[in-house]
């Protein structure tokens, strides 16, 4: 008898063979004010992306907010740019070439990181305020996924990205 192929939801969900790149970072320091642009950072299990004000946070679920690059685009679009300052989204990783959707609640590596997606990261009114008109409503379906640190490390630009 042939070896079936399970087409469940359930497992498919678990099929992620795309490898996806981290393209930006983005940590502040105190909440509500602008990020910092870096190209490599600390992340802890304890306190998330160091140097981030959710470090002094107790919610472990939003350590870290990541964001799709090609959402980026998206979003510059409906707001009739060529494409969204990853600065203004208030998110602190950007990726490309993976969906981030496929993330949640499962464990995926960045370079020696090991981060578990929570959740959608929902636009707050703040993209109003950054992106202007539209802002909020723009970034709804597009604002990317929260995660929790399982394993600390060091993440860099260019860092592959891919599920455990």
């Amino acid at each position: 008898m042939k070896d079936e192929i399970d087409y469940s939801i359930k497992s498919l969900m678990k099929i992620v063979p795309q490898i996806g790149v981290l393209s930006w970072i983005g940590v502040r320091k105190v909440r509500k004010q602008p990020l910092t642009s870096l190209e490599e950072v600390n992340v802890s299990v304890d306190g998330g992306l160091e140097e981030d004000h959710f470090t002094s946070t107790k919610n472990k679920k939003r350590q870290v907010t990541l964001i799709q690059q090609e959402h980026l685009a998206a979003v510059g679009s409906i707001l009739g740019h060529a494409e969204v300052d990853p600065l203004l989204t208030r998110r602190n990783l950007v990726v490309k070439g993976i969906n981030l959707f496929s993330l949640c609640n499962q464990q995926f590596t960045i370079g020696e990181v090991v981060l578990e997606g929570t959740g959608y990261c929902h636009p707050c009114t703040r993209m109003e305020e950054n992106l202007g008109a539209g802002g909020y409503n723009a970034m709804r379906g597009h604002g990317g996924i929260t995660a929790k640190v399982i394993k600390g490390g060091s993440i860099k630009l260019g860092d592959s990205i891919s599920l455990i």
